[in-house]
């Protein structure tokens, strides 16, 4: 994880993908106090895919995750506003182990998650939650809450014609093994042919079920999901979940599907 220093840490968490560290509360000039109409008015019209409002949002997930939040603000940066909530991983950490989400207040005065990496939580409190948990057992933070991490009914704001994912993972018998994947890829200036901004889901499961152990032991699933665009499979696995009910997935395979 990067570290970087306070008065360059609203730019940082705008512009990159990583956690940054948000001292900025304490250093910047251009901060204001916690008592803000934005900050008021954000908290009552924000809301997530699934309705959700980021007092939800924050209230579920800091008690799955190593989230503590700590302090509401409002920033200038090139004539912009922002409102930017910051937070720490323990209730000791301190000041310098800060991080912070931040939104843009738009011109038409709508608020834009500008942090990329808190994009999960546009998917509602259990994407946020997943993507903050994979982080920490990438850090190797300790308890980190594996049994939340592969609990397949987390996964149910994946979507298919078949019903939720996570439904469709436990009538197949499947459980949920590491690495899990939960996050937002931002399109790269650099390659215009790669798709657009998108969110991303990976899992491997081990599934109880008849069928190549290709697919049942060790089993790559990945979705992924463009802004105002349906989940759609990309992986072999995935796309079996999609098109047929629990139980089914390897029943009919065509010769090509055998070969590949």
């Amino acid at each position: 994880m990067r570290k970087v220093p306070g008065r360059r840490a609203l730019w940082l968490c705008l512009g990159s993908s990583l956690i940054c560290l948000a001292w900025l509360a304490a250093t910047s000039n251009s901060a204001r106090g916690i008592e803000s109409p934005h900050i008021e008015r954000f908290k009552s019209t924000w809301r997530a895919q699934d309705g959700e409002t980021i007092e939800q949002i924050i209230s579920n997930v800091s008690k799955v995750a190593h989230f503590v939040p700590r302090m509401w603000g409002v920033a200038e940066l090139d004539e912009n506003d922002y409102v930017f909530v910051s937070w720490t991983r323990h209730p000791d950490d301190t000041l310098d182990e800060q991080y912070v989400i931040t939104w843009r207040i738009a011109l038409d005065g709508t608020f834009q998650l500008a942090s990329t990496y808190a994009k999960p939580m546009e998917l509602g409190w259990q994407a946020l939650a997943l993507w903050l948990i994979a982080s920490e057992v990438k850090d190797g933070e300790r308890d980190a809450n594996l049994r939340f991490l592969h609990d397949p009914s987390n996964f149910n704001f994946v979507t298919t014609t078949q019903g939720r994912l996570g439904d469709l993972l436990r009538q197949g018998r499947c459980t949920i093994i590491q690495p899990v994947g939960v996050d937002y890829l931002p399109k790269q200036k650099d390659k215009p042919a790669d798709k657009g901004d998108l969110w991303r889901v990976f899992l491997l499961v081990n599934c109880n079920i008849p069928g190549p152990r290709l697919f049942t032991h060790n089993g790559v699933i990945t979705f992924e999901k463009s802004e105002g665009q349906d989940w759609e499979p990309q992986s072999f696995f995935a796309k079996r979940i999609a098109a047929y009910p629990p139980g089914s997935w390897f029943a009919r395979m065509e010769s090509k599907e055998r070969e590949e």
